[in-house]
């Protein structure tokens, strides 16, 4: 996840949190239904940029593996940027692994960024809680 701060772009990780139901109606809709996670801590992609390919994604729902590989694997920060200028203030989420075993619902989802390099992570968790179907 990419944030555009008065001091430059800084990088996260984040979650795109979506309701499985309500994107059998609309891939849109889902999204708009759920609030985005983003982990409370942020790099400055300038100390990051230059070993951006050896930064490694993952995630974990209900303690098993679901995603995990470098960052390359999706659409570079340059390429969004270039598609998608991120004015002052504003936050995009960069895409994501193919999840292995399919998505499957859970009530914890964490989710951790990797930097070799630097020898630090980026990570977040947190929790879901289905409300009931009405009406």
């Amino acid at each position: 996840m990419l944030l555009a701060k008065p001091d430059g772009l800084w990088v996260t990780v984040g979650s795109d949190h979506t309701d499985r139901k309500a994107e059998t109606i609309g891939v849109s809709l889902s999204k708009q239904l759920c609030a985005k996670v983003i982990a409370k801590d942020a790099w400055r992609y300038d100390q990051v940029k230059p070993h951006w390919e050896k930064l490694v994604l993952r995630s974990w729902s209900e303690r098993r593996a679901l995603q995990e590989g470098p960052v390359t694997a999706m659409r570079s920060p340059e390429d969004l940027l270039s598609r998608y200028p991120l004015k002052l203030g504003w936050a995009m989420f960069c895409g994501t692994l193919a999840a292995n075993g399919g998505i499957r619902p859970a009530k914890v989802f964490r989710m951790e960024l990797e930097d070799p390099v630097r020898k630090r992570k980026l990570a977040h968790e947190y929790r879901i809680a289905p409300l009931p179907v009405e009406g």
